[in-house]
């Protein structure tokens, strides 16, 4: 066989695939017990994504919606293992080039590992140690292939045995390490025994109870109260940070009179409220599924603010995540009378890690993007002109308050009904507003009004349902809103980006 056998290539591609599957696990299993927040895949995923055009953020998105994280780690997988069978050939035919991608694969782990908020001195090790083993197994690999592809005849046989033995026992250990990093996120345990351990103290303010007919009970249309393991998160976390809430602070800073800086224990003793809001994702299409309720417990903003003493000029406050990530939040919509909260409970319970355990933001109004940080850290009293955030960096807009709109639930799209009298059933919402009225029509016809269930407040969103009489066909069933102030749902069909989709959502049902 010569060097550029096909076979041998195959054989020196598995080794590659070996190589790299031993160094992304012991690069895990480090950072698993090193650094829990924050390891090499992790870290190259976040910069990644931080340097991903807004557009085929939007695209992913919408296309995966709540999936996208998933989907994006399959897609670097398939890139490491590509990657890795290329080293693998590279080594055996022009060595070391194959031990120098895997080296640069290491050094592009440090390097987004520097750049991530929550580096720390024992982050580094983990990129280091993965990039060691992947070129230690790599050229063991490719040494004994390189012994079988030049070895006698009579030798060939004990050589393919000693490369398939060594094949075989690195694949096992890169699957048994794999396992054990992703069970042994010791830092995830402990934060978890941490969350279950949190008393979280009886509102001060508790919240009015869901008023008699707000939950019309109709089947396949979603409830007002949106479970906590049911809430949509979108999020530029590939891992959740992780924080102790025994040493979580939040501080306030920037154009303030006093800087201030707040423990969990601390507020937790603030005297604190529960409200009903429904927070939505600008990512949402029309119709879409990125939008829940949730009761909130948590103490509001403009107290802290207060504490602070907001100087004159300033209109925006940049709140940072734990991870880096910022949000720039109006002003006016911290410290007017909304019940935006420095929230600590979701739905009875301390906050999930996923959705910002141990404290968030919730703004009522206001998109995700520019209010709902989740593990906020730092509140800075800042300007417009002065700062700008996460989002606004990548186009969309600076201020994002949550558009009126509407969706039908049920029937779903395409369904079949019998003839006669149908029930439509869906949602609408116009937070810090409140909806006046919601109507439908058939097949572009007039409108007719909906019945719409009791509203908890102009914070939340609200159930609608109305009995269509439809003969035997295909129909086209859509959905208005009619806001408080009397304002229809805008019709016109705009895309999420800059700031949210407008449109109104229509199905098509067919009877029998």
């Amino acid at each position: 066989m010569t060097r550029t056998s096909p076979k041998f290539s195959l054989w020196a591609a598995a080794g590659g695939l070996v190589a790299v599957g031993l160094a992304v696990a012991a690069g895990e299993l480090s950072a698993a017990l090193l650094s829990p927040s924050l390891s090499p895949v992790t870290a190259v995923g976040s910069v990644v994504i931080d340097a991903m055009p807004g557009p085929v953020k939007d695209w992913a998105i919408g296309l995966f919606g709540t999936a996208d994280k998933a989907a994006f780690l399959v897609a670097m997988a398939a890139i490491i293992a590509l990657s890795g069978a290329a080293a693998g050939v590279l080594q055996l035919r022009r060595p070391p080039a194959g031990a120098v991608v895997i080296g640069l694969f290491g050094a592009a782990g440090l390097v987004a590992v520097l750049t991530r908020a929550q580096v720390s001195a024992l982050s580094l090790l983990p990129p280091l140690l993965a990039g060691a083993v992947g070129i230690l197994v790599l050229r063991a690999l490719t040494a004994r292939l390189g012994r079988w592809r030049d070895s006698r005849p009579e030798e060939a046989g004990a050589r393919r045995r000693d490369v398939l033995m060594t094949l075989g026992g690195g694949a096992a250990v890169g699957v048994v390490s794999g396992a054990l990093a992703g069970g042994s996120r010791a830092g995830q345990v402990n934060t978890v025994a941490l969350r279950d351990g949190v008393a979280l103290p009886a509102a001060v303010t508790p919240a009015a109870p869901i008023p008699a007919g707000a939950e019309l009970g109709i089947a396949g249309l979603d409830p007002v109260l949106t479970p906590a393991a049911d809430f949509y998160r979108i999020d530029t976390a590939l891992s959740v940070p992780l924080v102790n809430p025994d040493e979580w602070t939040l501080k306030v800073t920037g154009l303030v009179d006093r800087e201030v800086e707040i423990s969990f224990a601390e507020l937790l003793a603030k005297p604190l409220q529960e409200s009903y809001v429904t927070l939505a994702c600008v990512s949402n299409e029309v119709g879409g599924s990125l939008i829940g309720n949730a009761k909130w417990l948590g103490w509001p903003v403009r107290n802290l603010l207060a504490a602070a003493g907001v100087q004159p000029g300033a209109d925006m406050v940049l709140s940072t995540s734990k991870d880096g990530w910022t949000a720039s939040t109006p002003l006016e919509a911290l410290t007017d009378n909304r019940d935006a909260l420095l929230a600590v409970g979701m739905n009875g319970a301390p906050l999930p890690l996923e959705h910002g355990f141990p404290v968030r933001l919730v703004v009522p109004g206001l998109y995700g993007y520019v209010s709902a940080t989740k593990w906020v850290t730092e509140l800075k009293v800042t300007r417009f002109a002065d700062e700008v955030a996460y989002w606004t960096q990548r186009g969309w807009t600076e201020r994002g308050p949550v558009k009126l709109s509407s969706r039908i639930d049920t029937p779903s799209r395409g369904a079949a009904a019998d003839a006669g009298p149908v029930t439509v059933a869906g949602m609408a919402w116009a937070q810090h507003t409140g909806i006046r009225g919601v109507q439908v029509r058939v097949d572009g016809g007039d409108w007719q009004d909906a019945d719409l269930a009791s509203s908890i407040s102009a914070d939340t969103w609200v159930q609608w349902s109305a009995q269509l009489d439809l003969e035997p066909g295909e129909h086209e069933v859509t959905v208005r809103a009619i806001d408080a102030n009397g304002t229809e749902q805008d019709e016109t069909e705009r895309p999420v980006v800059p700031d949210g989709a407008t449109g109104l959502h229509t199905i098509r049902v067919k009877v029998r």
